[in-house]
């Protein structure tokens, strides 16, 4: 996972609020029960000694998870409020959350709402018929709103429907149908192309009218054809089912998420041979600190460990000794939030896999960008 997005919540002055919330509204008294939630949510910062701008901050993004037309689409929301009352994370979670947090800390906890956001594989969804598609990008790093970008192409409708005539007239209308499909289809796909070299998606799925699909799927380049996953079920038209849409999308993403972290893990036995893989606090503290972890890898339950952290979030210490050795006093912070901290600071990629997947179920392990002659062992 890219874990840029959370480089607005290390570089902020704490405390922190950290809130992971059911926001579910779909029911008749939804209105309702939001506000009590929110209003609990609320309570139990305040009780901490979270200030009162603070505390609003939290409870409008609550609030307002469900407006603008969102009813029934949101289910969790995951919001980190910095001691100025600036929103320096807001995310949509794909479920409601198991263990709802609310939490006023000196570090943000931000490892519950890796676990649960939704799942961070950049992909293309597209519902096409013969006069165009609306496509949508899922994936970006960032907040509400700007985690999807959406786009309709609208192509041309003039000579769409074959008619039923006979000889030369019958065969010209019928490829002039023809050639407008295949130019509306050229159009989507040179969208889909440019989000192929932007963004870089893992799949595109394409659903919709058959014979469009066929042409789409016909016309990919080489920057996305091997990326295509086409479906029967949902439509374009006003009304039609696109649920089997999102279940489908869901599932690759999934699978993608399920496939990446069982990669990496691969990658951490494998690379142990030749010293590209750090296993355990110490080693993964002692890359971490020379730049050298390109993936971390958190076990989902790291335990009640904490670190030592100095000035900046790379002066990290497994002890004292560490930090004189840096000539600094460090502070106690929990290992997942020090060790998360120092990953986004170094531009590391980061994943989250349960701890009995873990080598040796150890916390934490990395994958290196390279060894010097001082790397720990694994």
């Amino acid at each position: 996972m890219d874990a840029s997005f959370l480089e607005p919540v290390f570089a902020a002055t704490g405390p922190f609020a950290t809130v992971c919330a059911d926001v579910t509204h779909t029911t008749e008294n939804a209105d309702t029960e939001l506000d009590l939630r929110v209003r609990a949510v609320a309570e139990r910062l305040t009780e901490q000694g979270a200030p009162e701008p603070v505390v609003e901050a939290v409870r409008s993004r609550l609030l307002e998870s469900n407006e603008g037309g969102a009813a029934g689409t949101l289910k969790g929301r995951a919001v980190v409020v910095a001691s100025d009352g600036s929103v320096v994370l807001d995310q949509a979670l794909v479920d409601a959350p198991r263990r709802e947090i609310a939490e006023w800390g000196p570090h943000p906890d931000v490892l519950p709402v890796l676990r649960q956001l939704p799942g961070r594989v950049p992909h293309v969804v597209v519902l096409i018929d013969r006069t165009g598609a609306d496509i949508t990008y899922v994936g970006a790093p960032g907040q509400i709103g700007e985690d999807t970008e959406e786009k309709t192409v609208q192509g041309e409708t003039f000579h769409l429907r074959k008619v039923k005539v006979g000889g030369w007239a019958h065969d010209h209308w019928q490829n002039s149908a023809e050639n407008q499909w295949e130019a509306n289809a050229g159009q989507v796909a040179e969208e889909i192309a440019s989000y192929a070299r932007r963004l870089s998606p893992e799949f595109v799925l394409i659903a919709g009218d058959v014979r469009a699909r066929n042409i789409l799927a016909d016309s990919a380049g080489d920057l996305w054809k091997d990326l295509v996953v086409t479906m029967d079920e949902g439509g374009r038209a006003a009304g039609a089912d696109r649920e089997p849409v999102a279940r489908r999308a869901d599932e690759l993403v999934a699978e993608h998420e399920a496939r990446a972290c069982a990669e990496v893990l691969e990658q951490i036995q494998a690379a142990g041979a030749h010293g590209l893989s750090a296993t355990g606090k110490e080693a993964v503290v002692d890359a971490l600190r020379k730049g050298q972890v390109e993936t971390l890898v958190l076990a989902d339950d790291p335990g009640e460990d904490t670190l030592l952290v100095g000035n900046g979030p790379l002066e990290l210490g497994v002890n004292q000794h560490d930090m004189d050795a840096l000539g600094i006093h460090g502070e106690v912070v929990p290992t997942d939030r020090a060790l998360l901290a120092a990953a986004v600071a170094s531009s590391a990629g980061v994943v989250i896999v349960p701890r009995s997947a873990m080598p040796d179920e150890v916390p934490v392990a990395a994958v290196l960008r390279y060894t010097d002659a001082s790397t720990s062992a694994s």
